[in-house]
């Protein structure tokens, strides 16, 4: 069944406070996951626009109304249950389709969006409009640190890595990324000086039960861990220099560019709960973007 939401609910539902707008999303979530969610309740609007105008309930106060159909279920609005004048409601705008993302957190996909425009365009040319993505799930804002050399680096990263073991992270619960081998030294030096048991990932991407997964960025596409630490985020390292100083051609130093920002993404979007991004400086460019200056 195909899931769309209309300009009028995206609208309404930024009227709401940050609370309401995680029950709405939850909610959401729910009716993409099971269209017929034993857990919600459907009643027919009386004075709709049509037949299969609905009425959801999302907490004690809160209503969603959706159009159902066979194939299609479209959210159209969301308001508190006291405040509407009437239930006819007029749904303007086109629909687009909703994305849940239920791998990473808000704070972390967030952020991480601040890397990319509204729509990327994957290497195959799929077109996708990130605007229309919500997390249903809160977790600590993502940490981003500029350290002074490598070795500072490593001792900072090591710290935070034992102290979520401790709070609770299972080892292969968690994943370390480079841009490339050459910076593999350095996440095993910290992942050693956190007293962790590590597996460097190669081609068949196969994690080990009990270890820290190490991988390079171009590695990580469809992996997931609750705790994630990207590392040696530096100047000449992403963007990589070796692409840079290969292109002679404007256009394809761009496409660069963007597949490398793509790269740090992917590789941050990996974590659901906890992100640790470091460089030591002059550090990447792409971090500036990621902390929004």
């Amino acid at each position: 069944m195909e899931f769309r939401i209309a300009d009028t609910f995206a609208d309404s539902l930024a009227r709401l406070t940050s609370d309401e707008q995680k029950l709405v999303k939850t909610t959401a979530f729910d009716l993409q996951m099971n269209p017929a969610s034993p857990g919600l309740s459907f009643h027919k609007l009386d004075r709709g626009k049509g037949k299969n105008f609905c009425l959801v309930r999302v907490g004690s106060d809160i209503r969603l109304i959706v159009h159902r159909s066979e194939s299609s279920l479209l959210l159209c609005y969301v308001d508190h249950h006291d405040s509407w004048k009437s239930l006819g409601v007029d749904v303007r705008g086109r629909s687009r389709t909703l994305r849940v993302n239920y791998r990473s957190s808000h704070q972390i996909r967030s952020q991480a969006d601040r890397l990319l425009g509204p729509s990327v365009t994957d290497v195959d040319g799929n077109t996708e409009d990130r605007r229309d993505t919500v997390s249903v799930f809160n977790g600590p804002p993502p940490r981003i640190q500029i350290l002074d050399g490598a070795d500072e680096e490593i001792a900072v990263v090591g710290r935070w890595l034992a102290e979520g073991v401790r709070a609770g992270t299972l080892p292969h619960e968690i994943g370390v990324f480079v841009r490339s081998e050459a910076q593999i030294g350095r996440a095993e030096e910290a992942l050693r000086l956190a007293d962790l048991p590590f597996h460097v990932l190669d081609d068949r991407v196969a994690t080990e039960h009990g270890h820290v997964s190490v991988s390079t960025m171009p590695l990580a596409k469809g992996l997931e861990f609750r705790a994630v630490v990207v590392m040696a985020c530096d100047d000449e390292v992403i963007p990589l220099q070796e692409r840079i100083e290969t292109v002679g051609d404007d256009g394809v130093l761009q496409e660069v560019y963007d597949t490398e920002r793509q790269l740090l993404y992917v590789a941050c979007t990996r974590a659901r709960d906890r992100l640790l991004v470091t460089g030591t400086a002059p550090s990447s460019e792409f971090l500036d973007d990621l902390e929004g200056k």
